[in-house]
């Protein structure tokens, strides 16, 4: 305890000196001239500066953009505490689950294309979910009454779940299912096979349920395109977008640039999380996955690792209809489908389309001027917005898993709704 104490007051006093420095070279208009107040988005430097020098969080970025240009752009203490390294703006952060939204645009692209239909059961491309079987507690598990399909596992309606369902967890935990967050020696066409053969939670459809579908989806993209999932990414979205520090797996020169993920300590600062594998129940984590094993597994879920940067080139598209720099990815049509709600009563609190959470009335904005705008975040502390009607995007990245004490991800969009003058 007394060491722990020690380290804090030491780690604490250096990131005093250091601050919070500020990336202006991402910098492109001043925030009043796209109608957002400098003092306003100074609030969220000062948030910032506050967690990592009270040992919330080692560092973060941020970035918010209004009709097309970065009015703020700033980093704030360390990617790596114990060798010193700041944060930069092309620090690499493991994303989690922000990896979603990425893999639910990799399948609306074969969508436009024609080679998939949201209505056709996954079976069609995966034969082991045909006929799948549904839980009842106490009962043996019996045949659902549809098959799921692409939309349910785009909309999360399919009756899969994660590993910390108290039902399917031990089942998926059994049969070696994964789900980015952890590394995995094999491949997705294996561990789907057996993730099919599991019964669902509830009926396709019928509930909505955060779960593995978006893995399965990256099969799905796979099978249709006749490509790896890496591979169908790297040529239809990260290439054509310019998001050349989006991947799986960190190259090796690259590596000196990924942000070290932390847990809080108990007795105050941050335990450093390398190769440690953390259990949690029948749900395990561990932050090596972008660089260790066979780096052939391939997450759509939440297994991809991205910068602040590149994630705002594809929120750009997203903003722009489908479209970015004159490259266009999705049909404008297609991109308000999936940013439209699909789940309606499913879901309380937000609704969700094809991937996103989307803000649907007055009282699940919460008192922000935010009606119409989706997003979604990720496990190891990542968090992005787009608002459509305001051509406003926000961006925040940490690496640190549980949140503990720390308030960035929780007050950034508020601060930015607060910040927008006209």
């Amino acid at each position: 305890m007394v060491k722990a104490r020690r380290f804090f007051i030491c780690w604490a006093a250096a990131v005093l000196v250091i601050g919070v420095c500020g990336c202006a070279a991402g910098r492109a208009a001043p925030a009043d001239s796209v109608g957002l107040s400098e003092e306003g988005l100074g609030r969220i430097t000062a948030l910032m500066r506050e967690n990592v020098e009270k040992g919330r969080i080692g560092g973060a970025v941020a970035v918010v953009s209004r009709h097309g240009k970065i009015a703020y752009f700033q980093c704030a203490g360390k990617a790596d505490i114990e060798s010193g390294v700041d944060m930069q703006e092309d620090t690499i952060f493991r994303i989690a689950s922000m990896s979603k939204p990425i893999t639910s645009v990799a399948v609306l692209i074969l969508y436009d294309q024609g080679k998939i239909r949201l209505e056709d059961p996954v079976s069609k491309y995966i034969p082991e979910f045909k006929e799948p079987k549904v839980l009842r507690r106490g009962e043996e598990a019996v045949k659902a009454r549809r098959e799921i399909t692409i939309k349910d596992l785009l909309r999360h309606t399919s009756g899969l779940s994660y590993q910390w369902d108290s039902q399917l967890g031990p089942l998926y935990r059994q049969a070696g299912i994964t789900h980015g967050v952890i590394g995995d020696d094999s491949v997705l066409a294996e561990k789907m096979k057996r993730l099919g053969g599991i019964p669902l939670l509830h009926e396709p459809g019928e509930a909505w349920t955060y779960s593995l579908g978006v893995d399965v989806l990256g099969r799905v993209v796979e099978v249709a395109s006749g490509m790896s999932f890496k591979e169908f990414l790297d040529e239809q979205v990260f290439g054509p977008l310019g998001m050349k520090d989006s991947f799986f797996f960190v190259p090796e020169e690259k590596l000196g640039r990924l942000a070290v993920a932390y847990a809080p300590q108990a007795g105050g600062g941050l335990k450093r999380l390398d190769s440690e594998v953390v259990n949690e129940g029948p749900f395990s984590y561990c932050a090596d996955h972008p660089y260790k094993g066979r780096k052939m597994y391939y997450s759509g879920g939440g297994g991809l690792c991205s910068t602040a940067g590149d994630y705002l080139r594809f929120c750009r598209m997203l903003l722009g209809g489908g479209q970015l720099g004159g490259v266009r990815i999705l049909k404008k049509s297609t991109v308000a489908m999936m940013t439209t709600d699909q789940v309606g009563r499913l879901r309380q609190g937000e609704g969700f389309g094809l991937g996103v959470g989307i803000v649907r009335n007055a009282q699940e904005a919460g008192g922000l001027d935010c009606v119409g705008s989706y997003g979604w975040g990720g496990f190891w502390y990542t968090t992005f917005f787009v608002d459509p009607a305001k051509e406003l995007i926000g961006i925040c990245m940490g690496q640190i898993h549980p949140e503990g004490e720390a308030t960035i991800n929780r007050e950034f969009k508020k601060l930015v709704y607060e910040a927008v003058v006209e």
